[in-house]
């Protein structure tokens, strides 16, 4: 009988591991750490976007090599989701519920990001700048969602009116990815032609992982498109590219700031980025202001194998307002008191744009640059820091 109710104990004690082991990760940190994720796609076709979970790591291992903050020490998991919906849900439940991850940054993938959205919300944790930027992830106000990322309606709204008004393209083409990001840069880019009276020769839409793009090029071609703007992945503008050279489709392409690393855009279309206009959310990674350098440095000491390039210095830019809250909020580290420092956040500037936030308002900024790709890769500045003044949103600030 006492064998048998030894055993019975047993089987209970294993039973309840896992229940104390979620109650301990629960709050998301403890003495000596903060328990930060990412997802993104190390593989697949969006996998060149892949860089920017890892380039957040950089940031977070200088951190580390500081002090930590207030003397935690950041842990920090990646995984890998194919830029795929559906992985994305399975990644951040195992990291919320298993690994009690405290906070989220990054995030490539407008749908990954929906869908995972209201998860985050209702088991309120933190999440700052989505590698992405939809209005559906800050309008109406989510309290635990901060977007560092230009909004894409507001970038194509800019890189719309600078075709018209300083390339003085006359015949306009949108060519876009059949998703939230691609429809989001179709809306501000019609939002501003409709103000500038006029309308697109045509708009095409193109599915993430379709590879055949013969008859979108065709079809932009026969519309006497002079300027294509486009909003698609990576792998898509590098086929549709090569698809309109060999059909003789040569117009001005634009793109937004996803696809405005050049080194890896050129390597991928085989040389045939240079000329290309993007938007651009950070200065140049080839500049030398002094917290560009910093990072420049920590990336060959901490990560040698990884090139450096827009990308993956976007994951530092991310993440940088979620560190200096964390640091603001001080050693009585929760929920609620980082949420306080994020609220506050006033016109604060790392690599990227000038970023406020307020209880109300969780859109940082709507601030974009204009590059274009030059000879060897090289990034050449056409317009300084600019803001959409056609932004509705910021009258809520």
């Amino acid at each position: 009988m006492k064998k048998v109710w030894v055993a019975i104990l047993i089987v209970c004690m294993v039973s309840m591991i896992p229940m104390l082991a979620g109650a301990a990760a629960k709050p998301g940190f403890d003495d000596k750490e903060i328990r930060i994720g990412q997802w993104g796609p190390q593989t697949g076709p969006a996998a060149p976007w892949g860089s920017v979970a890892r380039g957040s790591d950089i940031l977070f291992k200088i951190v580390n090599d500081e002090g930590g903050i207030h003397g935690r020490k950041i842990k920090y998991f990646i995984r890998d989701d194919q830029y795929n919906p559906a992985q994305t849900k399975g990644i951040v439940k195992e990291l919320v519920e298993r690994e009690g991850v405290f906070a989220f940054v990054g995030g490539v993938g407008a749908a990954c990001g929906m869908a995972v959205k209201e998860y985050l919300m209702q088991n309120k944790i933190i999440w700052v700048g989505p590698s992405t930027a939809i209005i559906e992830y800050v309008f109406p106000v989510n309290p635990y969602l901060f977007a560092v990322y230009p909004l894409y309606e507001d970038e194509a709204s800019i890189l719309t009116k600078y075709a018209v008004e300083k390339m003085k393209a006359d015949k306009i083409a949108f060519f876009y990815q059949n998703d939230a990001y691609g429809k989001s840069g179709l809306t501000g880019c019609k939002a501003r032609m409709a103000v500038l009276k006029k309308k697109l020769v045509e708009e095409i839409s193109v599915e993430p992982g379709e590879k055949d793009l013969s008859s979108q090029m065709l079809r932009l071609k026969n519309s006497g498109a002079d300027t294509v703007i486009m909003w698609v992945n990576p792998t898509s503008a590098a086929i549709a590219l090569k698809t309109a050279s060999t059909i003789g489709f040569k117009p001005q392409w634009i793109s937004s700031n996803t696809l405005s690393d050049y080194v890896l855009m050129n390597k991928i279309t085989g040389g045939m980025w240079e000329g290309v206009i993007t938007g651009a959310f950070a200065v140049p990674p080839d500049s030398n202001i002094p917290l560009m350098v910093k990072y420049r440095e920590a990336t060959k000491k901490y990560a040698p194998e990884e090139r450096w390039g827009t990308f993956y210095m976007a994951g530092i830019l991310y993440a940088e307002p979620l560190i200096e809250a964390l640091k603001k909020t001080g050693r009585n580290l929760s929920t609620e008191a980082v949420l306080k420092q994020l609220n506050s956040i006033k016109k604060f500037q790392g690599i990227g744009p000038p970023v406020t936030w307020s209880a109300g308002v969780h859109q940082g900024t709507d601030a974009i640059m204009i590059q274009k790709c030059g000879p060897n890769s090289t990034y050449i500045t056409l317009q300084d820091w600019t803001s959409n003044e056609l932004a509705t949103w910021k009258k809520k600030k």
